[in-house]
């Protein structure tokens, strides 16, 4: 039963609807369809009610409520869209949101936080975030409560006059009813700036409980039947969206020289202190500056990924810093975007976070191995860049280093590891498996680079057949990013 909005809902229409969500819940867990409810609105347009009615017969195994009005001082320490990203629901799930990222974004700028150009590009980050949600199979539902000055003022009157109500009323609720009218506007336009096709927002004007009750449900269940008939129709793969982000040239592979990339043992002990001691000092200027910092290493096996992390963190101190292995995808991950177990591992202002392998598994082992179809890999080329420019914006410094050996030299500490009894557990038949697909991989990852070289986020090319040349460019390079960084911050 679908009906216009703002129409009159009787009790038994409304309990009906009830009734028909919690059955699509079954649909939704069969097609492992993932679900976001977005309910925004003006302080006390009852939006907490209007979720608690609509989920009264929903099984609570499979959906969450977050109220997002809050944000925790660990929040304030992550980029704009991170409490949102850890949030997303897995497949066959739904999360509900009270509040969302476009009243955070509005009353930042209208406080002054965000200047036109941040609140603009705040805006565009939002737009990208949902179409790459939507891209990878999530259903976004965004409903704005309406409710004019007066009912607002007269709603918060009578929450003030409760003791067990008031808290609720915040000096901000009453800035935005004062400002009523420059808030609608902002409101307005934030909506038309993040409307899409995909992710239309529903406006429901509060004029009673029922109404609103009765609309969200209706909303609610008409995108679900929506895209459920969608996916029967055409499939989840999506058209591909064309990367708009400027990308700098950088050489093949196979055209980067690693002979003559030595350095004399001596000159690499006394290179590795000093640049370690200066690495140290610098350290302490990001936390004090509160500058994240994110270290991203991918390379080929045996390359010296780990050797190389060793003698970057041997130079940091221990509290702020943490280093992740990033391995195969749990259960949990695989039924979420690919990037949401790389979002919960960004640091907080002032740390740095080093992942041994990356988001970048998407374009390689994923799309080799096929665990991931054509039309998701493809796409991740775009959607990584976005994610990496939203983290640069944010104020991130963004290094990220391919390790590169040769085919001989790979051959050379296979060999040695397997008859290495100590060294024998950094050798798997998977290693060996890779190695035979060494001409595959080389062909996706000059594409990766090629696709992923921005200006925001260049690689670097760590020449690694000698270690110790890699462990100092390394270094150098991380130290020339931070103090750059500081640069711009005086």
């Amino acid at each position: 039963m679908k009906k216009d909005v703002g129409t009159r809902y009787t009790k038994e229409e409304s309990n009906a609807l009830r009734s028909a969500l919690a059955g699509r819940q079954l649909v939704i867990k069969e097609q492992k369809l993932p679900v976001i409810v977005m309910v925004e609105g003006w302080s006390a347009s009852g939006k907490g009610s209007a979720i608690s009615s609509t989920i009264r017969l929903m099984d609570p195994r499979f959906f969450k409520v977050y109220n997002m009005d809050k944000i925790t001082e660990e929040e304030w320490r992550r980029p704009f869209l991170y409490r949102y990203a850890v949030r997303m629901p897995g497949q066959g799930q739904v999360a509900f949101f009270d509040g969302s990222y476009l009243d955070e974004a509005v009353k930042d700028h209208l406080a002054g936080l965000t200047d036109k150009k941040e609140y603009e590009n705040t805006l565009a980050s939002i737009r990208d975030f949902e179409r790459s949600m939507t891209d990878n199979g999530y259903l976004i539902i965004k409903v704005f409560l309406n409710v004019d000055r007066k009912t607002q003022k007269k709603r918060l009157k009578t929450l003030q006059e409760s003791k067990n109500t008031a808290w609720r009323v915040v000096d901000e609720d009453l800035w935005q009813n004062e400002e009523y009218d420059l808030f609608a506007r902002t409101y307005e336009t934030a909506r038309e700036a993040t409307e899409t096709p995909d992710c239309p927002w529903h406006v429901i004007e509060v004029s009673n409980e029922k109404d609103v009750e009765g609309d969200l449900l209706s909303i609610i269940t008409h995108a679900i039947d929506s895209r459920l008939a969608e996916i029967a129709e055409k499939g989840r793969d999506r058209k591909l969206v064309k990367n708009p982000f400027a990308l700098k040239k950088i050489k093949p592979l196979a055209k980067m020289k690693l002979e003559d990339k030595t350095i004399p043992e001596e000159e690499y002990r006394k290179e590795l202190e000093r640049l370690q001691k200066k690495l140290s000092k610098l350290h302490y200027k990001l936390y004090r500056k509160k500058i994240p910092m994110i270290i991203a290493y991918e390379g080929w096996d045996a390359a010296g990924k780990g050797g190389n992390i060793k003698r970057v963190v041997s130079a940091l101190d221990c509290r702020g810093y943490e280093v992740f292995p990033i391995a195969s995808p749990s259960v949990e991950e695989k039924s979420r975007h690919f990037l949401w177990r790389f979002y919960n591992r960004l640091p907080k202002t002032g740390h740095i976070a080093i992942f041994d392998r990356t988001w970048y598994g998407r374009v390689m082992v994923e799309r080799l191995e096929g665990y991931c179809t054509e039309n998701d890999w493809q796409r991740a080329y775009n959607e990584i860049n976005e994610f990496e420019r939203d983290l640069t914006d944010w104020g991130a410094i963004l290094v990220k280093f391919w390790v590169q050996i040769d085919k001989d030299t790979q051959l050379e500490r296979f060999t040695e590891r397997q008859n290495t009894p100590e060294k024998q557990w950094k050798i798997t038949d998977e290693d060996w498996r890779n190695r035979e697909k060494w001409d595959l991989y080389e062909n996706a990852i000059n594409e990766m680079l090629q696709k992923t070289n921005t200006e925001f986020a260049p690689w670097t090319i760590l020449e690694s057949n000698d270690k110790h040349y890699a462990r100092i460019k390394a270094l150098k390079v991380i130290i020339d990013a931070i103090e750059a960084k500081l640069d711009e911050k005086k």
